[in-house]
């Protein structure tokens, strides 16, 4: 930059006075603007090594950007000019901040993401990312997070999908593999993140490739051209996605996970790119979680479903010894059948789960063991008979996980969290029916036993643990 300015400090205080007199000036033209913007920037940049040592300190000199009368005054000029810095900036430092303001105001206002994908930055972020995490790693840990966030809220340009090389993805899978000894690493969320969301993004251009993709272009999703070509050197990658969607809540991610699991249970090079073992966690972590769904949960159960069956009939998983064939049955079973305790569970069957659960209980190794004359059986060879337009699998099922979408931040609910509520509402309601008359006891009580029963698996109402 050629804008200098001096200053000489005494202690830390005297840093943020400094900064809050440099965001507090008044500034009528666009040029007086960008004199205090590059005050700013100069400013907080000299002394990023002494004051600004941790994510709260960067944090905290963004809002104060952000909490200023010239932010507030002349914000979309403001976010232009922060955006075309990221385009022209080479020193990681001053990166570093322009990243956490484009970061940290992105997520409160995704006019900021939309501007970044309109001048094209995504590629200047891709650039710098590849350029290598050894220089600055916060820079480089919250480029990432920021290539997730303005990815995820937003179609991208093709013209940007189409510049993603496969040298690139194969860097990103080798950072997972870099830290495959501390899954706590800060790198492994951000890292996988982008990964998925890369993956959803070929998928809708893939599904609807939209008035400015050239006809002629085929655009290959990388991510899983490099799975299908290097899956063996990449396998703590698959460790991870399973160990996130077994204890992630947020539902969009979820969605994000389910959509490359269907894609490498679809695609025949990457059938076994699972360890044995981690598809059988994975086959445990989607019984409690179709178990465990909210009855408002349905796109979402509907989506484990697509992924249950290729899981199940393209894997490792459809060789002897077969794991969880029996609950699988019988969860497949409960999720069709009709009145008592089940339905209770799972509520009013729609088409969809029908036709899907049907499909499931058609794989070969779980529709050899359906025979007998008991219930559950039976019920078993009632799904067999669910019609199934095109066979076996469905031509929609790819459009289906494709186009399945939700806000960030929205969190899955929990069928026991449900539950619990309505015990604690129906406790509220007794209690204050007859405020401390010993009948309205007597009836809250009640009604909290009848709601604990909710709270069994259906496993456990049928007899079984």
């Amino acid at each position: 930059m050629d804008f200098e300015v001096s200053y000489q400090l005494d202690d830390e205080q005297q840093f943020w006075d400094e900064l809050d007199d440099i965001v507090s000036a008044q500034c009528p033209t666009h040029g007086l603007i960008d004199d205090a913007l590059r005050s700013y920037l100069t400013f907080t940049t000299s002394y990023k090594g002494e004051y600004l040592k941790n994510d709260y300190d960067i944090a905290r000199c963004c809002f104060k950007l952000f909490e200023s009368n010239l932010f507030s005054s002349h914000k979309d000029y403001i976010r232009r000019q922060i955006v075309f810095s990221l385009l022209q900036e080479d020193s990681a430092d001053t990166l570093h901040l322009i990243v956490a303001l484009l970061l940290f105001d992105g997520r409160e206002n995704e006019a900021t993401f939309e501007l970044m994908n309109e001048e094209g930055i995504f590629p200047r972020i891709v650039e710098v990312i590849h350029a290598g995490k050894d220089d600055d790693a916060g820079l480089h840990r919250m480029l990432l997070e920021l290539l997730y966030e303005m990815s995820r809220i937003q179609r991208l340009r093709i013209q940007d999908l189409i510049l993603i090389e496969d040298d690139f993805i194969q860097y990103l899978f080798g950072i997972i593999e870099g830290l495959s000894n501390d899954v706590n690493d800060p790198y492994h969320y951000p890292t996988i993140r982008v990964l998925l969301i890369l993956n959803e993004q070929y998928m809708v251009s893939a599904h609807d490739p939209g008035p400015e993709q050239p006809p002629s272009t085929n655009l290959t999703n990388k991510v899983i051209k490099v799975l299908s070509a290097h899956g063996s050197a990449f396998k703590t990658f698959g460790e991870n996605i399973i160990l996130l969607l077994n204890r992630e809540s947020e539902t969009a991610l979820q969605l994000l996970i389910l959509k490359l699991l269907y894609l490498l249970f679809t695609t025949p090079p990457t059938y076994e790119y699972f360890y044995t073992n981690d598809l059988r966690v994975l086959v445990d972590v989607m019984i409690r979680n179709l178990l465990d769904l909210p009855l408002s949960a349905s796109p979402l159960r509907h989506t484990y479903l697509r992924v249950l069956y290729p899981l199940l009939a393209h894997t490792q998983l459809k060789q002897a010894p077969h794991y969880k064939r029996d609950e699988l049955l019988r969860l497949l079973t409960m999720m069709t059948a009709t009145g008592g305790a089940t339905e209770h569970h799972f509520g009013a069957v729609d088409e969809t789960t029908k036709r899907l659960v049907g499909r499931c209980v058609r794989v070969p190794w779980l529709r050899e063991e359906i025979g007998g004359t008991s219930g559950e059986s039976v019920a078993a060879k009632k799904l067999l008979g669910v019609e199934m337009p095109g066979g076996m699998s469905s031509s929609l099922s790819v459009v289906e996980v494709t186009t399945q979408m939700e806000r960030p931040g929205v969190l899955t609910g929990s069928r026991v969290q449900e539950a619990r509520e309505m015990q604690r509402a129906a406790v509220g309601a007794a209690g204050s029916e007859e405020d401390g008359d010993k009948q309205g006891i007597e009836r809250g009580t009640k009604g909290s036993e009848e709601t604990a029963i909710q709270l069994k698996s259906p496993f456990e109402v049928e007899g079984e643990v």
